[in-house]
């Protein structure tokens, strides 16, 4: 029997893999004759073939949610859990074989009656989908994710209109009628956005990574699972399932990217208060005097009450924006620091936002509860415990830590160097290098620089990595990929690591390690030189503000000694483009 295997995992990770491996040979013992396609954010789906599609007598599609459904049509076709696959395949296979189907684009009930679960609805029409994306930085993922979706829209034969909420603001922006006349609207972002203005549509969330990666598995997942959202986002958290990365990771993301900016200028402009000399701001009323006012009283005083005040508001919207940026205020005075506002920012937004629900006032009064009842109350709550409770155990926790890294010796440094590096390198701007990151540039508002140093080096590295691979061993590689590999070595020159994304995409199993190798050394060397950074972004460029890395020489071999080593690393490993075994059929 000619049978298809369709492997799907949430996360778009390893289980999918896992999956067809335990599925396969138990096929094989049953002599059926097994064709899979896996989908997962590994490595580049290889999609079946229509003769493949035309001789199959079943369909088992594990995980959800079922990529491309409407191939299937007419097909007997099973869908199971990665759970009941992985427990028992043998088992799994002959449910599959007796239980299934013939699926029709509208036989989600007859499914759903039969135990066997509902089928994906037919997506072969053209749709009109509108899509927002932003990610926390708002440099490259947003725009990548933007231009996948927009390709793979149309490849799947659907109108796509993107909007990028990117650093400089939004880009491309949606118009009413735009809006009004979608199917569908694609809401791909790591921080939160105003939903409003959709309200009534089909809304599908999810993050930059899922659209960037798989883009054309979430628009397909998109036009089966959006939900409508009323004009509160009432059916808000029905629709954020499909969004992997929420929760508390997605608010502290919504604060890191409103503080961002302030930690960027309040760098530089310290950065160039350091240009008249190390301890030039020491004299007032001159030049350096005043740029450091402006960069380390002002805009570095300002970080740690707008990183709370924007975690409240991505967990209660603009009533916890008052409230969280009290608390960090606080939390900054008290000497709790980033930590204290992390926790003053999640505190005053789950305040503000049980107010918001369970505090009921007569209709009379209700209009008074945003401007009055809830930042009253929730500024209120935050301020005494941030002052009674909190604040002096998470400033002598922060105390602690800024002495320790400070004290640390070299192999402590070293150590730390390396562990850095290679969470930098890790998933090229997912949630691991986003944790160093903030991890980093937390530690800026306590005159802590030499950690930043070292995750701005590694970062770099994946991406410039790349770009030497393909010079060296340009024969390995496509044209697309060599053109990339340019495109590449200059968004690593620019602290961008999402460069390296389309050779991770396409071959994770060699480039994630050797990336994390080059990131760890890069890393253990900045460390070890004791590299300080001024500002968190802007890569090998902020080189030409004088003094706002030291020592320079020594930060650039870090990042030349890390790319070399992943770029020649990899460019030695990487098998030709004629060797490469594809991922899909048979496998």
């Amino acid at each position: 029997m000619n049978v298809i295997l369709l492997t799907t995992c949430p996360g778009g990770s390893v289980t999918s893999y896992l999956a067809a491996q335990r599925l396969t040979p138990a096929a094989e013992a049953k002599g059926w004759q097994l064709s899979t396609e896996v989908h997962s954010s590994l490595a580049p789906v290889e999609t079946l073939s229509h003769q493949t599609l035309a001789a199959a007598e079943l369909v088992i599609a594990v995980g959800e949610p079922i990529a491309g459904a409407h191939r299937f049509s007419g097909k007997r076709l099973y869908r199971g859990s990665l759970e009941d696959a992985l427990s028992d395949p043998s088992d799994f296979l002959e449910r599959a074989a007796r239980d299934a189907q013939v699926f029709t684009p509208l036989n989600d009930e007859a499914a759903s009656a039969s135990g066997n679960g509902p089928v994906a609805a037919d997506v072969s029409d053209e749709a009109r989908i509108v899509a927002v994306t932003a990610c926390p930085t708002g440099v490259a993922h947003t725009f990548m994710a933007a231009e996948a979706l927009a390709e793979a829209g149309r490849g799947l034969g659907h109108q796509v209109r993107v909007e990028t909420q990117g650093s400089v603001g939004a880009q491309d922006q949606l118009t009413d009628d735009e809006i009004a006349q979608a199917d569908l609207v694609i809401l791909a972002c790591d921080i939160e956005v105003d939903p409003t203005r959709f309200a009534g549509k089909r809304i599908y969330r999810t993050s930059t990574g899922n659209a960037l990666k798989k883009s054309r598995q979430t628009i397909e997942a998109a036009l089966v699972e959006a939900q409508v959202e009323s004009a509160d986002g009432g059916a808000r958290a029905e629709s954020a399932k499909s969004f992997k990365e929420k929760g508390v990771y997605k608010h502290l993301l919504t604060g890191v990217s409103f503080m961002l900016p302030m930690v960027v200028a309040g760098g530089l402009l310290i950065a160039l208060s350091f240009v008249f000399g190390i301890e030039a701001f020491k004299e007032e009323g001159t030049l350096p005097a005043a740029l450091m006012e402006i960069g380390g009283g002002t805009a570095f005083a300002l970080m740690v009450p707008v990183l709370a005040g924007y975690i409240a508001y991505s967990i209660a919207d603009r009533p916890g924006i008052a409230p969280g940026m009290i608390g960090g205020m606080l939390a900054s005075n008290i000497g709790a620091g980033f930590i204290g506002g992390i926790l003053a920012g999640f505190l005053a937004g789950y305040v503000a936002k049980a107010v918001t629900r369970y505090v009921k006032l007569p209709s009379s009064v209700e209009s008074l509860k945003p401007i009055l009842i809830i930042p009253l109350v929730a500024s209120l709550v935050t301020g005494l415990v941030m002052i009674y409770v909190v604040g002096e155990p998470v400033a002598g926790v922060l105390e602690a830590l800024t002495a320790f890294l400070e004290s640390m010796g070299s192999t402590n440094a070293v150590l730390l160097g390396i562990l850095l590096g290679a969470m930098m390198c890790f998933d090229l701007g997912g949630p691991v290098n986003k944790a160093a990151y903030t991890f980093g540039v937390g530690l800026l508002a306590s005159e802590t620089y030499a950690p930043m140093a070292a995750i701005m080096a590694a970062g770099m590295v994946p991406a410039i990595g790349m770009g030497i691979a393909t010079f060296v061993a340009g024969r390995k590689f496509a044209d697309p990929e060599r053109e990339a590999g340019k495109a590449s070595f200059v968004l690593g020159l620019c602290f961008i690591s999402e460069g390296a994304i389309p050779f991770a995409a396409k071959d994770p199993l060699r480039v994630i390690p050797i990336s994390m190798l080059g990131g760890a050394i890069t890393g253990a060397i900045s460390m070890l030189v004791g590299a300080k950074l001024m500002a968190p972004h802007g890569g090998v460029f902020v080189l030409l503000i004088p003094n706002a890395i030291t020592p320079v020489l020594w930060y650039l071999l870090a990042i030349v000694a890390g790319s070399l080593v992943t770029g020649l690393g990899y460019a030695a490993i990487k098998r030709g483009e004629a060797a490469a075994m594809p991922v899909g059929e048979g496998a």
